[in-house]
């Protein structure tokens, strides 16, 4: 497989780390069942293409997500190799942290929510009443050595509430990230961001004391802006950015939020520019073709089309 001419672009970071969401956020949202065994495959996989992170799934009721109702048979299957502090799990309440701990887990995320409407929607919850929720788990987290991520979803625009002001989603961000997190990440969750927005919303955070060093972005391409925008973001100097491999993903609960970033179409963009991840991206290419054979249809990243079909 080819890889993309080398020209270094001006103003980016040398290096970015790329959060890998496949097997939670890129598969929550499939109809057809996708086994523990293909799951614990795909962790494997993407480790081995040079993921740094990887996020293998969430600990919500089987009644929310059924899809991942298998996590701690998941965890048990990757034994160690999915414990550690570069393999997350999203955990929605304590009960979902008790068992994550049980698990053995060395890293959680909680997932809260810049609007009211979504926060009902996802967690039966007030904003207020959610972040309320979130406190102890990051508290017995962080007790318990964890390393804690918080995700802001709606941060760019609501599919009930319509525009979101930046305003609001820096109230609810500082709020979640006073509760202790080592990263707070900013989520376009119907993909309606643009450049503009996401410079303004990053320098209005970085006013309330929270620097990019401190962020993840996390993009969905439903309008087709999820790479532009994780450009912009790290341009503006953030270092962590989300991605799916091969642009698996969707939201149970916002149905107009189609699929991730490609972490494909990332790692090529950045490869480009001269921008370091360590990801091979022949392998994850490999991976996604393989991946999207279990789901039965072709991936929907632009890259993996272009190698695989070359």
């Amino acid at each position: 497989m080819r890889g993309p001419q080398v020209e270094a672009a001006a103003g980016l970071p040398p290096r970015v780390t790329v959060y890998e969401v496949g097997p939670r956020d890129g598969l929550q949202n499939e109809k057809g069942h996708v086994t523990t065994a293909v799951k614990a495959e795909f962790v494997r996989r993407l480790v081995a293409a040079g993921l740094p992170i990887v996020e293998t799934t969430s600990f919500v009721p089987v009644s929310w997500v059924p899809q991942l109702g298998d996590a701690a048979e998941l965890l048990a299957d990757l034994g160690p190799e999915g414990l550690g502090r570069n393999r997350p799990v999203l955990v929605p309440n304590e009960k979902g942290l008790d068992r994550a701990l049980e698990a053995g887990v060395q890293a959680v995320a909680v997932f809260g929510s810049a609007t009211e409407t979504f926060a009902r929607n996802n967690l039966g919850r007030s904003v207020d009443e959610s972040i309320e929720m979130f406190r102890p788990v990051v508290a017995r987290a962080r007790e318990a050595g964890l390393w804690v991520r918080g995700y802001v979803s709606m941060c760019f625009g609501d599919p009930w509430e319509g525009d979101v002001p930046v305003g609001q989603v820096v109230d609810v961000a500082v709020r979640l990230n006073d509760l202790g997190l080592d990263q707070l990440c900013l989520g376009d969750t119907i993909g309606v961001g643009t450049t503009g927005h996401v410079h303004r919303l990053i320098e209005a955070l970085d006013a309330r004391g929270i620097g990019v060093e401190h962020l993840g972005v996390h993009f969905h391409d439903t309008y087709g802006q999820a790479l532009t925008n994780t450009l912009a973001a790290v341009a503006d100097g953030v270092t962590v950015v989300d991605s799916s491999a091969g642009g698996l993903g969707g939201c149970p609960f916002a149905k107009s939020a189609t699929g991730n970033l490609a972490t494909e179409d990332l790692v090529w963009a950045l490869d480009g520019a001269g921008v370091e991840t360590g990801v091979d991206l022949d392998a994850l290419v490999g991976t996604s073709v393989w991946m999207a054979e279990q789901l039965g249809r072709p991936s929907p990243s632009r890259v993996v089309a272009a190698l695989a079909g070359a």
